[in-house]
Order: C-alpha cells, then structure tokens, then sequence
C-alpha cells in the first residue's frame, strides 16, 4: 500500500501522452517541448516507465482487432508480411549502426511484420548489417505469440530465400512465400500484397523522429515506433 503522505501525480498522463506523441510527430529533441505541455522531464521518465511495460505494444494488439473487424475480417490475422527498413545513423547512434550493402547505408535496420491490412504485428531493430533471413525466427515467434497462433503463412521478398530462413518459420508453423519479381521487370512492378508492408513503412515516415536513427538505444527506436502505429491506428479507429 502507498503512504498516506506520497507525493501525487502532477501532470495529466493524457497531456503526458501528448507531450511524447509531440516529440515522435515533429521530431524535436526533448529539450524542445512546448510550454503548453507537461515538462519533458516528467514526459521522458514516463515514456521510460511505459516502453519496457510493453503498454504500446498491448494497444496496438487490441486496435489491430478492432480495425479488422471493422474491415470485416477476423479479429486474428491468418497472413503477416514481412520486410526491413534502413535507417541512416545519427551521432547519438553511431557506436551500435552496421552497413547494410545492399542499400549502401550506415545505420540500424526495423524488421517488421503486419497483417494484410497493415496493422502492426511484430517489430525489432538490429544493427544495419543483419541479415533479413537471419530475423525470420525472432519475428516469427513474436506473431505467434501475439495473434495465438493463427498466422500460417508469411509473404516476404527475396532477401528471405534459403533454408535458415524456411527451417526458422517452420519451427513455429508458419510458411514462408516468396513473391518473386518477374524475370522481364522494366520499371517499378506492383508485386502482390507486398506493397502492403512498403505503405505501412511509408506510414512510419510521416513521424519526423523515425526519419532517422535519433536514438541511443535501440530499444528506444523499438518502442517510438510503436508508439507511431498506435497513434496512427487510433486515428483510423476514430
């Protein structure tokens, strides 16, 4: 039990929300926060409380389940797409940044996985230089475990081939389809479903503070991240 004599909460959590959705949005150092918001110090120390509390990460499992039903679809997704996405290095994330050859960036990758709307299923950072299919298995498990089994298949792009990555979504009964792009490609081609991870990366940027990788730890770019999604599917759910 709290002492009758504790010290009680100052700021709104709501207004305290608003102060970290302000940073995510714009993108500004937390020095910037606006007088009309709570300080940032209380603003910092609770995202700090909220992110390894995993609080996002439950909203955005229970806004996943009310949008599909609203898209008339099953509460639980039976698919899930997944891709990576480079992010460049800042001098506040430098010591951890890899290169990734592929897209001739220094900096952390974002592996994502969502449904075939969009939504938000599993997501982890890594150093640049991490391969795609060396992840398959870590992704794999967080949407099994977050959708109670119920994805059986995952639509990836080539840099998922091979049998390490096959074996790893096996491992948790989930079939990797690869969607090839057609051997006589001229110009940008629409591949099938996958442009649907691609749009919610798309989404992302809208966020200035995901633009780059502003972060010293990459649990930090983890959770903002999910904090984005839940303010983007809030206001879908609106």
């Amino acid at each position: 039990m709290q002492r009758e004599d504790t010290s009680q909460r100052e700021h709104d959590l709501r207004e305290v929300f608003n102060g970290l959705r302000y940073i995510v949005k714009t993108g500004a150092p937390w020095r910037w926060m606006p007088n009309d918001l709570p300080p940032r110090a209380a603003v910092y120390q609770q995202t700090q409380r909220w992110l390894p509390a995993g609080c996002f990460e439950a909203m955005v499992d229970d806004l996943r389940g009310v949008l599909r039903l609203a898209a008339g679809c099953p509460a639980e997704p039976s698919a899930a797409i997944i891709d990576s996405r480079t992010l460049r290095s800042t001098p506040e994330s430098g010591e951890r940044a890899g290169y990734d050859g592929a897209k001739r960036k220094k900096g952390s990758k974002i592996h994502m996985a969502v449904d075939t709307l969009g939504h938000l299923l599993a997501l982890h950072v890594t150093p640049a230089s991490a391969e795609d299919r060396g992840e398959v298995e870590r992704l794999a498990r967080t949407v099994r475990a977050v959708t109670d089994g119920h994805v059986e298949i995952a639509l990836v792009d080539q840099g998922y081939t091979g049998e390490r990555a096959a074996n790893a979504e096996a491992g948790h009964g989930i079939a990797l389809e690869v969607v090839k792009l057609p051997e006589a490609k001229r110009g940008f081609v629409l591949l099938p479903r996958r442009w649907v991870v691609e749009r919610s990366f798309a989404w992302a940027t809208r966020y200035r503070r995901l633009v780059k990788d502003y972060e010293r730890y990459a649990e930090t770019l983890d959770g903002l991240h999910v904090v984005a999604f839940v303010c983007l599917m809030m206001k879908q759910a609106a």
